[in-house]
């Protein structure tokens, strides 16, 4: 029997299970919201869910492994393998069958409530198991595969650390209370909405060039749920303005995103080349908060008076922050040390903070009356419960993405698309229609799969396609992490239809679309009238 149906019995029986797991959570989802327009469908999916549990699976599973394992140990040795090109072949076909229902159950996680991690790692589990089979089997070895794979793992290693210590230095930061101070100092000022739309708008844009988007989408949209729980309209624009600030400075800043990440680490674009970004990004914050601006209230929110009070420590954490960042930047220019290595200090520093404010109790520089919130500043600083309060369904969602666009490259057809890209039709053509699709697709995900084509690109086309495809996911609410991290908060806080939602997003879409081209305009006149 051919290798390839055996690898399609055995995965396929896999995805029997994976369809059988997402009719079981949509006929949980269907029965918690019976009273509304769905109430026809719990049954449908039941009588599914029957069906795919009446294959048999275990027997199915077992008769796979029985047939696969024999047709293994009978394999030529073979000591020497090639790379094959694998688009044409059942292997190729089966990879991009299984990239393509992967993402859109991630896409649809808001339907069956299934994390978006799930079938991403999964489906870079099948792949890379189909490959490693299959050659295995053909040539009696799969070293040269391991070595892709180790190699595509330790892309994804860098990203992880560098989250997971910028996530953590924003959760210590929580924790001591400094975001919930800046909310009591922003009501406390009597702001107006329209001057609440600006100041909540640049703070996101700024702490976007330093930390990761999605966070600061998320940090943002808590403090204008806040600030603006009497005027729902006013929620909604800010918050839109929230989502579009942040990508745009994330986009200024390889600190700030994914996909900036990405070129900074590949070495495609250096720190400094960074900074012909920073006017193109202004524009694409500008344009559509200028044009947004007018439709926010002129009014004054009425707060009760606050003292905000910080815990202990807080200041000296932003000044490591500060200090890790400045480290991480300065050390990659001068010294050529990679990102990772500055953050990972600036992590070892807070751990001795941590542990310093967990030994010492004194409240010296607290210059307030003893209450119970002075009280429980003294307690000691756990920085291994902000690391535990990471955001793991998306690291794990991008684990996942990075490993399948790594097993296409593998297989074959990255290559062919950037022929097509970048040798067919124009670059700068490619670059922004790249760019659009990101108001659809993670624009990490996109980044990593054009750095894996390897194209022979100058300067200014990185800087154009950083740029689109930084600024390309404020397009639609699904083409950003910061706007479906900002629905979501909204969701449980908002009524049905207000604040910020779909719709909102899709109708202000010509505005911001009108930003995505200012943003590039501006570039092209930077860049001396070419990229």
């Amino acid at each position: 029997m051919d290798i390839s149906y055996i690898v399609l019995l055995y995965i396929g029986s896999i995805g029997v299970w994976m369809l059988y797991s997402i009719f079981s959570n949509l006929e949980n989802f269907c029965n918690t919201h019976r009273k509304t327009n769905i109430s026809g469908l719990p049954d449908k999916f039941v009588r599914i869910k029957r069906f795919f549990l009446g294959i048999n699976l275990r027997y199915f599973t077992i008769f796979a492994f029985a047939i696969l394992f024999p047709s293994l140990s009978f394999a030529e040795e073979i000591q020497s393998t090639t790379q094959l090109d694998l688009k044409n072949h059942f292997i190729g076909y089966l990879g991009i069958a299984i990239t393509v229902l992967a993402y859109a159950i991630a896409m649809t996680e808001d339907l069956h409530q299934l994390s978006k991690a799930k079938p991403m790692v999964l489906g870079s589990a099948l792949i890379w198991l189909a490959i490693f089979v299959y050659y295995k089997v053909e040539f009696g070895s799969a070293k040269n595969v391991a070595i892709v794979f180790q190699t595509n793992l330790m892309a994804y290693a860098e990203l992880f650390l560098f989250i997971t210590v910028s996530m953590t230095f924003l959760n210590a930061m929580t924790e001591r209370r400094i975001f919930d101070a800046l909310r009591i100092v922003l009501a406390n000022r009597q702001y107006s909405y329209r001057q609440l739309f600006w100041i909540t708008g640049i703070l996101a844009f700024i702490l976007s060039t330093v930390i990761s988007s999605l966070t600061v989408g998320l940090l943002m949209g808590y403090i204008i749920l806040v600030i603006g729980k009497g005027d729902p309209k006013f929620v909604g624009l800010a918050g839109l303005n929230a989502v579009i600030a942040a990508n745009a400075g994330g986009t200024m800043s390889p600190l700030g995103g994914i996909s900036t990440f990405f070129v900074w680490q590949q070495n495609m674009l250096h720190f400094t080349q960074f900074f012909n970004l920073t006017l193109p990004c202004i524009v694409n914050f500008f344009v559509p908060a200028f044009i947004m601006y007018f439709s926010v209230s002129k009014d004054k929110p009425a707060f009760p008076k606050e003292t905000p009070i910080l815990k202990r420590g807080s200041k000296r954490i932003i000044f490591i922050f500060i200090l890790t960042f400045s480290m991480t930047i300065l050390s990659n220019v001068f010294l050529d040390m990679p990102a990772i290595a500055g953050m990972m200090l600036g992590l070892a520093i807070l751990q001795f903070f941590a542990y310093y404010l967990t030994r010492s109790e004194k409240l010296g520089h607290f210059l307030i009356p003893e209450t119970e919130q002075t009280i429980d500043s003294q307690k000691g600083f756990d920085v291994f419960k902000c690391i535990a309060g990471v955001d793991w369904d998306t690291l794990l969602f991008f684990y996942g993405a990075m490993m399948i666009v790594g097993a296409l490259n593998f297989l074959g057809y990255l290559d062919e698309m950037a022929h097509f890209l970048f040798t067919q039709i124009n670059p700068t053509l490619a670059n922004i229609l790249i760019g659009l699709s990101s108001s659809s697709i993670d624009n990490g995900t996109l980044m990593f799969a054009v750095l894996n084509m390897h194209p022979t690109l100058p300067v200014g086309q990185w800087l154009l396609l950083t740029l689109t495809l930084g600024v390309g996911g404020s397009l639609l609410a699904i083409g950003s992490a910061p706007a479906l991290h900002v629905l979501g908060l909204m969701k449980g806080s908002m009524k049905e239809g207000e604040g910020y939602t779909f719709t909102l997003h899709l109708l202000w879409m010509p505005a911001i679309l009108l930003g995505f081209f200012a943003s590039i305009a501006t570039l092209y006149l930077i860049n001396g009238g070419h990229f």
